[in-house]
């Protein structure tokens, strides 16, 4: 019997979907379900969704619920990660106000910047002790990693945990695929597509689709087109696409990540006392604040929704996870788009770095794919995040405060604000407010 962890399992609806995907597949419908969380209201609340899946469905999977994380983790064959340390409060709210007072701006602040930063700082060592747990008793598992900042934790578990299978996965590159191609009024099942990169910043170098006459068209130019003539929709989330679309007038290839994330991964969109930028690229300042406030608001809500009722509508959803599941157990060659460490794999990029490729998955496990050169421009673009990210290992590695400062230094978004003792007494006050979520630095 197949046995799938999750550790993180009160994020209910993001279990939900996954799970829901699992055992939609025929040979999965009698595996083993372990859910884990700390938080024991929204366990529970898991639990019984998990039990309606199945039972909308008509599937009879062996449903566990498990508070303790090795206990839930013993003898598993796949874990799911699906956590986010220090909570809305106090450290999301603790990463956007401190930096507020310094006149730093952010979106989201899960991915870089410095509420990445800070988010890494936090999450590494909690994904390191599933990997120290996963070593001890389960060590043939297969971790899929969702958790963010996605490239920054997958660089640690590569550096720290060398022994360690896993992927880290996001619905960005799939996502985005399918919001292009509505954009341009092509079906998603027709279509081809290259892309890698570096999480919430790879590229899609081919855009084609066969035509019934056999040929390849490239659709760039209809993307083009679609930008020019501002016909493109929103994302997923209900946010506009003005800065992917303008990213993808000057750089020539369109960015897989939203615009409300991609705006502060540069120095381009965001700057102090130009609230027309904002206002022309639609981007919304503490968006992730705003939605984290949704969230809790219609969380009594949203759980009696999820309680209430004979069934759920069991759909497919766009992740990657089941797929990978039904890959390796069944031999099954698929391909999805994966964040591992570099190791040449992207040629001109760093080695030491956690890149998104094209991965096939197969009864040997997970196999990412050599990818070559990018194009320059988009590559260095690249590095100006890879540098963040390493830095923010280091630290974790050397437990040296410096290296958080310069991470935070030689950030994209701080560094076009916040001069060189700001960000020193920013990261100063940041590291105070955080200091029981994170490992003590010299």
């Amino acid at each position: 019997m197949i046995k799938v962890t999750f550790i993180g399992a009160g994020s209910t609806v993001f279990m939900k979907n996954i799970l829901t995907d699992i055992l939609l597949e025929k040979n999965f419908s009698n595996c083993e379900i372990v859910l884990q969380d700390i938080d024991e209201r929204r366990l529970k609340t898991s639990n019984l969704v998990a039990e309606k899946v199945a039972k909308s469905i008509g599937v009879n999977p062996k449903i566990i619920i498990e508070k303790n994380q090795k206990k839930a983790l013993s003898g598993a064959n796949f874990v799911i990660l699906m956590f986010q340390i220090g909570g809305y409060e106090p450290s999301t709210v603790i990463d956007f106000e401190i930096p507020a007072k310094y006149g730093l701006k952010q979106t989201i602040g899960d991915t870089l910047g410095i509420g990445g930063i800070m988010r890494g700082l936090r999450t590494v060592p909690a994904l390191l002790s599933v990997a120290k747990d996963m070593n001890e008793v389960c060590p043939g598992a297969t971790m899929l990693q969702y958790v963010n900042p996605m490239a920054i934790n997958c660089l640690a578990l590569s550096k720290f945990a060398p022994e360690l299978k896993y992927v880290g996965l996001c619905h960005s590159v799939q996502g985005t695929a399918e919001d292009l191609a509505k954009d341009i009024g092509e079906d998603i099942k027709n279509i081809n597509y290259e892309c890698s990169g570096i999480n919430h910043m790879s590229f899609y170098t081919k855009f084609e689709k066969i035509n019934p006459d056999g040929k390849k068209e490239n659709l760039y130019p209809k993307i083009f087109k679609a930008g020019k003539e501002k016909t493109f929709g929103t994302n997923w989330d209900g946010c506009t696409n003005e800065v992917r679309y303008k990213v993808l007038e000057k750089f020539g290839y369109f960015v897989t990540e939203s615009s409300e994330h991609f705006a502060e991964y540069t120095p381009w969109f965001i700057k102090n006392n130009r609230e027309d930028l904002l206002s022309e690229f639609n981007i919304p300042i503490n968006e992730y604040i705003r939605r984290c406030k949704k969230q809790i608001k219609e969380w009594d809500q949203q759980e009696q929704n999820l309680l209430d009722g004979e069934k759920f509508v069991c759909e497919k959803s766009l992740e990657y996870a089941s797929r990978i599941i039904v890959s390796i157990v069944e031999g099954k060659e698929d391909t999805i788009n994966g964040n591992v460490l570099n190791n040449k794999l992207i040629s001109n990029l760093p080695d030491d770095c956690c890149v998104e490729v094209p991965c096939k998955i197969n009864n040997e496990g997970i196999n990412p794919q050599k990818v070559g050169d990018l194009p320059m421009h988009l590559a260095n673009l690249m590095k100006t995040n890879i540098n963040v990210q390493q830095l923010t290992v280091e630290a974790l590695r050397t437990k040296k405060k410096d290296a958080i400062y310069h991470a935070a230094m030689l950030d994209p978004l701080t560094s076009s604000l916040l001069s060189l003792d700001q960000i020193s007494s920013m990261v100063d006050e940041l590291l105070i407010a955080h200091k029981n979520w994170i490992p003590k630095f010299n």
